[in-house]
């Protein structure tokens, strides 16, 4: 009876904590999907953020560096792979 407990017990954390590691990886997703349209409206009204991180983001692509860049972006943002790519992608293409 007691191994049961401990059972069912284990199965509720683990579920528990599943659910609560979605949530997570959904809020980073809506997070990073808000940022980069923050980004975008920035970028068309013409304002510029200086931010040391994103500026060495930009060093690497200009120096060719795409997938240090990617990974780079993904330390500093949160964002996924792909999610890094396109935001890469669009600082080669502006540069």
């Amino acid at each position: 009876m007691d191994i049961a407990i401990a059972l069912l017990l284990v199965v509720l954390v683990a579920l528990m904590v599943s659910v609560n590691e979605h949530k997570l990886r959904r809020t980073n997703h809506r997070v990073a999907r808000l940022e980069q349209k923050i980004d975008r409206v920035m970028e068309h009204l013409g304002i510029h953020e200086s931010d040391p991180a994103m500026d060495q983001v930009a060093a690497l692509v200009q120096g060719g560096k795409k997938i240090q860049a990617v990974k780079l972006y993904r330390d500093i943002t949160g964002a996924d792979l792909l999610e890094a790519k396109n935001a890469v992608d669009r600082m080669e293409s502006r540069a």
